[in-house]
């Protein structure tokens, strides 16, 4: 065991305490250890897995690289107001992103396509094209969007910048609250056109509040949403060999199974090895239940923590079915988020109905499959408790994976014939596998569903009675996302330096 205690000297000669760990080397945690390590702390990060990334994370097939997070995104150009913090964070520097023309597209059984353009003029003709007749309703949202996108995103506090920054700020606000009001179903209730409904459901979740699809759609006009070239491994990556040029410490295959406190002040953390690891702060940027409920063994709560984990509903888990095809799809254009598509009958995979199947197809990634060939991906919302049931014969569960795969193979012969013959790498993580690898609570790959009540929760980085400790990441954030984590592991380390009287340093390599 050791103590980390390498002292900084301040204004008025105040000695900080500076040593930090962090649980968990995910996009929360790697931006935690950056900024501590940008601001004078002593951090070191403990990952439970082999490889940095959390779910922002890759893995290898037969010669394919399984992309198994980002298909797109936000603040990848240089006019986002974010676009400083991938800087910092070491994320956009060395990596190339693509800009699609369109964003997805719905097939319909007909022959019907509709293209969700990145360009909102675009986007509004082929709206007004489909429902002339609620012409009003569509120029209102899409000038929601124009909207967002002429006032950009503010991140900064307004405090620190000049009178033009928070007129800014405040337009943002207004803007802001006025379309956070309603949900997307809410927004197109009164709609008339029976196929535009039809679309809308399908591209944007109705529960979902409005302000969150007008800013999508303000960046992919501003063309400000970009796919990393490389896939989320080298993603993570980057940020990981950011974080260690600046002298901070990981960690892998280091399982954190209890965090340590006395007096009831945190001040290390207990490995699965039984090793333990002390330190003047602790972070936890992983898995918010597994934080709570099993690190701390539920010591730290009080109703409103506990209602979160027992009232507010998370993101579905996913089956992410992979497959490398001998074929260059040059045939098909570059989306981002693939092609949705009406199947000719519905059903059953792993227990869940289907009507509709997405696919996305990376030809626009050369570096994810060897010459000529392709990764597609299909991602299916499923049950945890189906997973889990069924993983306990492990005869079954393999036999069900490979079921789910012959089905998806099967489905996308039919849109695109000729496509079985051509499959030779075919890889299935289910829910179990989600959480076997990052401990995400029933295996959510976002945390906190965003809905119209959670958009505007503001969840504590604290835990009621625990001195000393902090979380960061999607467990603590509603909505998730990978800009969301690294702004949340930026926040943890902006309340410790608040606290401790120390200036909150940032820099660019």
């Amino acid at each position: 065991m050791y103590r980390t205690r390498r002292l900084c000297k301040y204004e008025g000669s105040k000695l900080a305490r500076n040593s930090i760990i962090i649980i968990g080397a995910g996009i929360a945690g790697l931006s935690a250890g950056c900024y501590g390590q940008m601001s004078g702390f002593s951090t070191r990060i403990f990952e439970m897995h082999s490889a940095p990334g959390g779910l922002c994370t890759s893995w290898h097939r037969q010669g394919y690289t399984i992309n198994g997070c980002l298909q797109w995104l936000v603040d990848t150009a240089p006019s986002s107001g974010f676009y400083r913090i991938w800087e910092e964070l070491g994320a956009v520097q060395r990596i190339r992103f693509v800009n699609h023309e369109e964003f997805v597209r719905i097939e319909g059984v007909n022959g019907d396509t509709f293209i969700q353009y990145s360009n909102l003029d675009r986007l509004e003709r082929q709206m007004l094209d489909i429902a002339p007749e609620d012409e009003e309703t569509i120029r209102k949202f899409i000038n929601g969007a124009r909207d967002y996108a002429q006032v950009g995103t503010p991140i900064e506090d307004s405090k620190l910048h000049g009178a033009a920054y928070q007129s800014k700020v405040l337009t943002f606000k207004t803007l802001h609250e006025k379309w956070s009001r309603r949900t997307v179903g809410e927004f197109f209730s009164s709609i008339k056109s029976t196929k535009l409904r039809k679309i809308i459901d399908q591209l944007w979740h109705p529960s979902v509040p409005a302000s969150f699809i007008l800013m999508i759609l303000s960046f992919l006009h501003r063309g400000e949403v970009g796919y990393p070239v490389g896939g989320s491994l080298e993603f993570s990556r980057a940020i990981e060999r950011r974080y260690m040029s600046l002298g901070g410490e990981v960690h892998h295959s280091s399982k954190v199974v209890k965090i340590l406190v006395e007096n009831d002040r945190a001040f290390g953390v207990k490995l699965d090895d039984g090793s333990e690891y002390h330190a003047d702060y602790v972070i936890s940027a992983a898995d918010g239940h597994a934080t709570i409920f099993e690190m701390l063994g539920g010591r730290y709560t009080d109703s409103t923590v506990r209602s979160y984990y027992e009232c507010l509903p998370t993101f579905p888990p996913l089956l992410h079915i992979a497959l490398g095809v001998n074929h260059s799809f040059e045939e098909v254009p570059p989306i981002a988020n693939g092609i949705s598509f009406t199947l000719l009958e519905p059903i059953k995979v792993a227990g869940m109905e289907l009507n509709r199947l997405g696919v996305v197809i990376f030809n626009f990634d050369p570096t994810l499959a060897p010459p000529g060939k392709t990764l597609v991906k299909v991602l299916l919302n499923s049950d945890y408790d189906y997973w889990e049931r069924i993983h306990k014969c492990p005869d079954r569960y393999r036999s069900e994976k490979d079921q789910v795969a012959n089905q998806i193979v099967a489905l996308l012969e039919k849109r695109f014939p000729g496509f079985e013959d051509h499959v030779e790498m075919r890889d299935v993580a289910t829910p179990i596998t989600f959480h076997r690898y990052t401990g995400n609570w029933k295996g959510s790959y976002e945390g906190w569903l965003l809905t119209q009540e959670s958009s505007g929760l503001q969840m504590s980085k604290t835990l009621p009675g625990l001195d000393n400790f902090y979380m960061a990441g999607q467990w603590v954030e509603p909505g998730g996302g990978v800009p969301t984590s690294a702004i949340s592991g930026r926040s943890a380390i902006q309340i410790i330096c608040n606290r401790e009287n120390i200036p909150f340093l940032t820099s660019v390599q």
